[in-house]
């Protein structure tokens, strides 16, 4: 398939950040866990584009996951959007509106590094503080496999797109995304 040595992600908690490892290990939903695969990387080819020319992977098959910071009535709240490398999270649009946000954008990154417990660069919906909301794009979902971060700058996680829609506080959301 493509150029990845991947190894069910159980069993190789090592390749993935804490809080990832913590929901691989407790999961309880309908995609059996042995689905949720992990592969070690050169974690200097972790950002998307150069991690996709590198191990074969089309564009089309990897997603992204951006923190994003939902403001209203001095009040911020966290929340996560996954959406395919091809494309961008609607943030001003569709993202605003789903959060009932007055302004949405990009949390900062000491932040979201500091309140997922993940690495910038490995950041995923798997394992997202609880009661987070996390907008998943349905074309992700439609995917067969679909590779996202672990969390860590060193793997990625493989797994079917449907097991994203599976995740706590996980909202499938058609068009959050539109063509990069």
């Amino acid at each position: 398939m493509w150029q990845l040595t991947d190894h069910a992600a159980v069993e190789r908690t090592d390749l993935l950040a804490a809080p990832v490892a913590a929901a691989v290990t407790a999961w309880k939903h309908s995609t059996p866990v042995e689905r949720l695969r992990v592969a070690a990387i050169d974690p200097e080819l972790a950002d998307t584009a150069n991690f996709c020319a590198a191990y074969g992977v089309p564009l089309e098959a990897s997603a992204n996951c951006v923190v994003i910071a939902a403001r209203r009535g001095g009040e911020t709240r966290l929340a996560a959007c996954v959406v395919l490398a091809t494309t961008r999270a609607d943030i001003n649009g569709v993202v605003r509106r789903r959060l009932e946000a007055r302004k949405a954008s990009f949390a900062p990154q000491e932040e979201a590094v500091r309140r997922t417990g993940m690495e910038y660069g490995g950041i995923t919906p798997v394992g997202l503080p609880e009661g987070w909301p996390i907008l998943v794009d349905s074309a992700v979902v439609a995917q067969e496999h679909v590779v996202v971060g672990s969390g860590l700058r060193r793997s990625k996680l493989v797994l079917p797109g449907a097991a994203l829609a599976e995740l706590p506080g996980a909202e499938v959301v058609e068009g959050l995304a539109r063509p990069a």
